[in-house]
């Protein structure tokens, strides 16, 4: 299924996403993507529909063909002082601000959006399924952290994140219960929380 070329035609709309938010570690990630009204691909879809292969190989396919993009992300301190909700508008808001072109609309993955930024926008839930700018975006921010993550992995071993990207599976519980939390764990999140308490 080839997903929506845009909202409306003849504007300049930037899809925004992030990853990361249920995660018990790393930044939150998030891509703005500024697609041609004309641009079409029917691989471009939900980046948690697609493989880790595909995700990678349209990769450069997005970066080539879009008219601009940008990835930001919002640091482990910062979702620790403005919580992960704000932080992961924060990264959006960043990813917009760093695009090469200005966009007159923006398409929000999910069911709210706040910012500084006077962009007007239009909130899609689950829009990462329906408009090709936000998919793109849903991509780019993932390769991207999982990569990351899996950079980190390499200096912090027990906690499996070149597998879960930080999320809380039992790999990663087991590892925080065995060697306690790290410089990269979100302190402000329950499960971190409680292991932080046991481990006093």
């Amino acid at each position: 299924m080839i997903l929506q070329p845009f909202l409306e035609a003849n504007r300049i709309e930037a899809g925004c996403d992030e990853v990361g938010r249920g995660c018990l570690a790393g930044p939150v990630v998030a891509a703005a993507v500024i697609l041609p009204a004309d641009y079409s691909n029917q691989w471009i879809n939900d980046s948690k529909k697609l493989g880790k292969k595909q995700r990678e190989d349209l990769i450069e396919e997005i970066k080539d063909k879009a008219s601009a993009w940008h990835i930001a992300e919002a640091s482990v301190a910062e979702i620790d002082k403005i919580n992960i909700l704000n932080a992961s508008f924060l990264a959006m808001s960043r990813a917009v601000q760093g695009l090469k072109m200005q966009p007159e609309h923006l398409l929000i993955d999910g069911n709210r959006w706040k910012s500084t930024l006077t962009i007007p926008h239009t909130c899609v839930i689950k829009g990462d399924g329906k408009f090709a700018s936000i998919a793109a975006a849903s991509i780019l921010a993932k390769v991207y952290r999982d990569k990351f993550m899996e950079k980190l992995a390499e200096e912090f071993p027990h906690y499996a994140w070149e597998r879960n990207a930080g999320y809380p599976t039992k790999a990663h519980r087991s590892g925080i219960e065995e060697f306690g939390d790290c410089i990269w764990h979100r302190k402000s999140f329950k499960l971190v929380k409680e292991q932080m308490i046991l481990d006093l």
